[in-house]
């Protein structure tokens, strides 16, 4: 159990109190692809009513992305990714009072989100995919979600090796928190995220919610997305033939266990597909935290 730095995060007419209690980021996939909810979301009333609910389950922030990030994902052309969040953002920034995060590694996908409405950046590529990346974040003035990736999400879960992956994952980190701010990014306006289930096993993921609080060295909001992710559905399976779905109520007691443990080592926000169990689970947590 490890006590977590406090920040307050303030832009614009948002701000986040990190550490004082868990904030939760509610996923809406406007993707036919992803692997947690396979296309439930793709269609733009379906999208806004589940961001809506989200909300009102006590959601912090939503995450809006309009391409998968599975592994072995393909990746998707930017006018579609537009065709996808662009009118979901821009209905949900006229309805919901919480900030809108774009999850993108695109530069024109980011800006068009925020003129859009939206007012966060969700970069799984910690600014590295998109040259662009990093004078949109800096001139927007946004928070921006910086996070690890072995590779990309074609090759992330091809034998992913390390020597110390808590201490290497520190270390990338560091250089994607340092890159940033030499381009204009400013320190108080940076998240970070260790990248659970992105080009990692199983006793990989583990050890990084285990240690999370080393990554407190770097001095910023930490962010974990255990959500429904493989390795949790591999832990409950009780043989190799059994079939574990991510939308199954086993998965969701699962991904409040790993969700738990992270909050306790250290995590400011958790990303999750289902935001009211996650906010009664974590209720009890910050108080234990607070004792």
């Amino acid at each position: 159990m490890s006590a977590r730095r406090c920040y307050d995060l303030k832009w614009g007419r948002y701000s986040l109190a990190l550490g004082r209690r868990t904030c939760l980021m509610g996923v809406v996939n406007v993707t036919p692809d992803s692997f947690s909810d396979g296309g439930k979301f793709l269609a733009h009333d379906a999208a806004v009513a589940q961001a809506e609910r989200l909300v009102q389950e006590g959601a912090d922030v939503i995450d809006i992305g309009g391409e998968s990030s599975r592994p072995f994902a393909d990746p998707v052309p930017v006018e579609v990714e537009l065709e996808r969040v662009l009118p979901v953002i821009e209905t949900l920034a006229q309805r919901v009072v919480v900030p809108i995060s774009i999850d993108t590694a695109k530069a024109a996908v980011a800006r068009r989100a925020l003129a859009a409405g939206a007012s966060m950046i969700n970069d799984i590529s910690a600014l590295r995919h998109d040259s662009e990346m990093t004078r949109v974040a800096a001139e927007s003035g946004v928070p921006v979600i910086l996070m690890h990736m072995l590779g990309s999400p074609q090759t992330m879960q091809v034998t992913p090796v390390y020597r110390d992956v808590v201490a290497e994952i520190g270390a990338f980190l560091a250089q994607a928190v340092n890159l940033a701010e030499k381009g204009g990014i400013a320190h108080d306006r940076i998240i970070i995220d260790p990248g659970i289930g992105f080009g990692k096993t199983v006793d990989h993921n583990l050890l990084l919610i285990k240690n999370l609080a080393q990554l407190q060295d770097l001095d910023l909001p930490i962010l974990i997305g255990p959500s429904r992710k493989a390795f949790i559905r591999k832990l409950l399976k009780e043989n190799p033939e059994e079939e574990i779905r991510p939308d199954m109520t086993i998965v969701g007691t699962g991904t409040l266990a790993a969700m738990c443990a992270a909050v306790l080592s250290g995590a400011h926000i958790v990303r999750v597909h289902e935001v009211a169990s996650a906010r009664a689970a974590v209720k009890i947590i910050d108080a234990i935290l607070d004792v």
